[in-house]
């Protein structure tokens, strides 16, 4: 018995033992994950600084080259450059509105050296008012890695700190550290802001982000007719409780200005919601969004895709076809395009996304139709398809052949659209089927999850 007695104060130590060495091995995993955080930021910080430097190196040195050839390496090297300074801004710890503007010069200046590289293999040489364009380019690049730089300062001397303190404290000036990353951020945004307007043809020109909408109409609706739009969007007889969401201060500013509501299914919690939203100009529904989780997969993707194709039947989109698609936790995406006649409007996509447990159609994105869609005189072809033909590759082995209408900048081009295989990869190739120059090849990548194309 004495030796039982033993036993329990003997257990209780041991599991005291044990509760204080993984607290320790907790505390100190943690700071190593606060630490390879802060880390990880300040790196994102460095690539991005460091890229933007390349940029504005780049951008000097076009800017005095008088050789196209040249041109065309330097204008490729900014644009990627440009692109990897984007990609890892978008991993630092700030919200998208913050650096929205920062976002959009950076891919204006990917853009712009596309277009002009363009241009150059054209035989075009840069005037002064693209040198002028290049020159602003580079005064904001410049600005722009003098805030990085300041920023980059501040965040190595405060990781200094961090690693000095422990507790509370820590916690404060790690805070101090996001606030601070925040704050600068938001005043580089700020000086993005006032970058002079960009005048060209590419999809990012701000003549491209700021056009209007063709398929919406000039009437305006009210809030009220547009809830009544969401609400046989969704299915009157479905819809339990509707809520609007504020429009924001900067709602005017949107590509399709547009009215948001939360609809609540009946019988469903607030949790099961579906949100939508209606342009205030024509009550078009311009996107719809049910975040489900989908269990497994019961349908098959051709099934999916007869089901999309009803949807947009029934909503008034016909004469659509299916392009590509995507598989994603348990959906598939399809990307559908307008059918005028024999000819494919790419420039006219709408996507739907279902759910493929019951083939319940759980997203909806009509912004690029609606941006695009219009009646249109569409030119008849100068050369024949066997003609178009003679521009493609010798051995590239065609599968199909049609004519689509796809977007070049501002402006739309009618061309014989080639699918097919060279050396055991797909492709497609655009032939202008006005005057036989090519005006781009994609690739085609197809997996389990479905097809994209680059």
């Amino acid at each position: 018995m004495k030796d039982k007695r033993w036993i329990a104060p003997t257990i209780l130590a041991l599991v005291l033992v044990l509760s204080v060495v993984w607290g320790y091995n907790q505390y100190t995993l943690s700071g190593k994950l606060n630490t390879a955080l802060t880390n990880s930021h300040q790196r994102l910080l460095f690539d991005v600084k460091k890229h933007v430097e390349n940029v504005q190196v780049s951008l000097s040195k076009a800017l005095v080259s008088e050789s196209r050839e040249q041109n065309v390496l330097l204008l490729s090297q900014i644009m990627n450059e440009a692109y990897f300074a984007q990609d890892k801004l978008s991993q630092l710890p700030v919200t998208h509105a913050d650096i929205a503007k920062t976002e959009k010069f950076l891919t204006q200046v990917a853009d712009y050296s596309y277009t002009l590289m363009q241009n150059h293999l054209s035989g075009q040489e840069l005037t002064s008012k693209q040198r002028e364009a290049l020159f602003n380019l580079q005064k904001g690049s410049a600005d722009f890695n003098a805030e990085l730089s300041a920023l980059h300062d501040k965040l190595v001397e405060a990781n200094f700190n961090i690693n000095s303190i422990t507790g509370k404290g820590k916690n404060k000036l790690q805070k101090a550290n996001e606030d601070t990353l925040q704050t600068r951020l938001t005043s580089l945004e700020k000086q993005m802001g006032k970058s002079p307007e960009l005048i060209y043809d590419g999809p990012y020109s701000d003549q491209q982000l700021n056009k209007k909408p063709l398929a919406l109409g000039d009437k305006k609706i009210t809030i009220a007719e547009g809830e009544k739009r969401a609400r046989n969007f969704v299915g009157t007889k479905k819809v339990g409780k509707v809520t609007a969401f504020e429009s924001g201060k900067d709602a005017s500013a949107a590509r399709i200005p547009s009215y948001t509501f939360s609809i609540v299914p009946k019988n469903a919690s607030k949790e099961s919601a579906i949100y939508i939203g209606v342009s205030t100009k024509g009550g078009k529904i311009v996107w719809m969004e049910n975040p489900r989780a989908v269990s497994k997969a019961n349908i098959s993707v051709t099934q999916a895709e007869k089901k999309a194709l009803k949807f947009l039947e029934e909503k008034g989109y016909p004469n659509m076809e299916p392009n590509y698609s995507l598989k994603y936790d348990g959906t598939v995406i399809f990307n559908f395009t307008y059918k005028d006649g024999d000819v494919t409007i790419y420039p006219d996509l709408i996507k739907v996304k279902v759910a493929l447990d019951n083939g319940e159609v759980v997203g909806f994105d009509a912004s690029t139709y609606l941006m695009n869609h219009q009646n249109r005189k569409i030119p008849t072809p100068e050369i024949t398809k066997d003609k178009a033909r003679e521009y493609v590759k010798i051995d590239f082995d065609i599968d199909s052949t049609r004519l689509a209408l796809i977007p070049k900048g501002k402006n739309e081009v009618l061309c014989y659209e080639f699918k097919g295989k060279y050396k055991d990869s797909d492709f497609i190739i655009y032939i202008n089927a006005l005057n036989g120059s090519e005006e781009d090849v994609l690739q085609i990548i197809k997996n389990e999850n479905g097809t994209l194309t680059f």
